[in-house]
């Protein structure tokens, strides 16, 4: 595809940089010698999901060090089978690109991510890896039954890019799967927190154990710090489980900067910490976990609301596919929760069906006021097919903070509550 982007003086188009190479074999090996370890190796952008996608410039020593601590902190042995159900020009797809060639592994590749082409590469090259966002867990626990047979041996999934729900982690490891939880950005050249499993987490009770694997995790074993402050005095948050910060990231894997962008670099970085814009907690045993990004916080009468555990409620809800929660105008506590929902649907031979699992917007509401302080409850809840997503499989809060804008809470003269929507057409329009 032929770019609209005027290349600068000293710079080459792609296919001129192409031209310009040698296929014979009298190439000398050291032509591709790294000279320095700090020069860039890839240019990958961020997922965008803020609907601002920067360019990320990582340095071989960046990509070495990722593709090192993947290695080990993920525990791959020789001769991996990988299934690629990530894209590899995202973050270099968590630096799998290097971590399986490092380990001469295979490689096995999909044109399309669905449930029945991953059950059938599975079985048909023996895949021992594999890395995903929550929303492909959610795909392998779809599927019909007849799509599920997969080898014997376990299959180690490596997922992260949002917090997985713990209902979920319980359903897709009763399908085989081993699920390790990891924590990264395309800023820091691919995974930095790694959810480990403890021996001792063996003795708790099975939905303890979902919610600790759910975590984020510890620092992997190449990255320098990783801290959570507060982001008014810059002081270490207790480990207490409760308090909340802003997750910093200190480490020779975290990129160089943004391209052509040093107003941006600037801003994320501060005293030599690389700002992650995510809020987390750290727990007494050191394991971190988000409790939201910044930007997806909800601050109704001056209280924080995690949407991130809104929508672990919602996900506990068997009607419930997916969730996402975002905030909406409240003309007297600012903003409130507005869940946006998918329901499920079981295929038949007569064809969908979904009447047993249809519930109202008030029995979700009702749902939640039952496991949930009420001013964190949803006020409002639209059903839809499907989310907004990414190419990354990502959900686009921002598409639907767009159309919750167009909802407003009116308070009635008995404090009932009231939601208007402002045109019928609004939800559709803007996905």
């Amino acid at each position: 595809m032929d770019s609209t982007t005027k290349h600068s003086p000293g710079e080459l188009e792609y296919e001129g940089l192409i031209r310009t190479g040698d296929p014979s074999p009298s190439m000398s090996t050291s032509t591709f010698c790294v000279r320095n370890e700090h020069d860039p190796i890839s240019l990958n952008y961020t997922s965008g999901t803020t609907a601002d996608p920067k360019g990320v410039v990582v340095s071989h020593r960046g990509a070495y060090l990722s593709a090192l601590s993947t290695i080990m902190d993920w525990e791959m042995g020789i001769s991996p089978v990988y299934l690629w159900t990530l894209p590899m020009f995202h973050a270099n797809g968590w630096s799998h690109t290097w971590s399986v060639a490092a380990r001469g592994g295979t490689n096995v590749c999909l044109r399309h991510v669905a449930a029945p082409e991953i059950y059938k590469n599975i079985s048909s090259h023996g895949v021992t890896h594999m890395s995903c966002v929550p929303t492909v867990l959610r795909f392998l626990i779809e599927g019909q039954q007849s799509d599920r047979s997969h080898s014997s041996r376990p299959v180690h999934i490596l997922t992260g890019g949002s917090s997985p729900p713990t209902a979920l982690l319980k359903k897709v490891e009763q399908l085989g799967f081993r699920i390790m939880h990891g924590y990264g950005l395309t800023e820091t050249s691919g995974p930095v927190l790694f959810c480990e499993w403890q021996d001792e987490w063996n003795r708790l009770p099975e939905h303890r154990q979902m919610q600790l694997k759910a975590r984020q995790g510890i620092r992997n074993i190449t990255l320098a710090d990783v801290d959570v402050k507060n982001t008014t005095t810059q002081e270490s948050v207790p480990r207490d489980g409760k308090t909340t910060g802003e997750i910093l990231i200190k480490g020779n894997s975290v990129m160089k900067g943004y391209l052509k962008n040093p107003k941006a670099t600037s801003e994320a970085f501060k005293d030599g910490w690389f700002n992650t814009g995510d809020i987390g907690v750290i727990h007494p045993d050191g394991h971190l976990e988000i409790k939201d990004r910044s930007k997806d916080i909800i601050i109704s009468g001056g209280e924080n609301i995690s949407s991130i555990e809104v929508e672990k409620v919602l996900y506990e809800n068997q009607k419930v596919v997916e969730a996402a929660v975002v905030a909406m105008p409240h003309p007297l506590w600012g903003e409130t929760p507005c869940a946006f929902i998918v329901l499920k649907v079981v295929e038949t031979r007569q064809g969908p069906r979904e009447e047993e699992f249809v519930t109202s917007e008030r029995d979700l509401i009702a749902y939640c006021r039952d496991s949930m302080p009420h001013f964190m409850c949803p006020r409002k809840v639209v059903f839809l097919q499907e989310l907004p997503k990414n190419s990354n499989g990502k959900i686009l809060k921002s598409k639907l903070r767009d159309i919750a804008k167009a909802f407003v809470v009116d308070e009635d003269g008995v404090g009932s509550k009231k939601v208007q929507r402002r045109g019928v057409d609004h939800v559709s329009s803007r996905l």
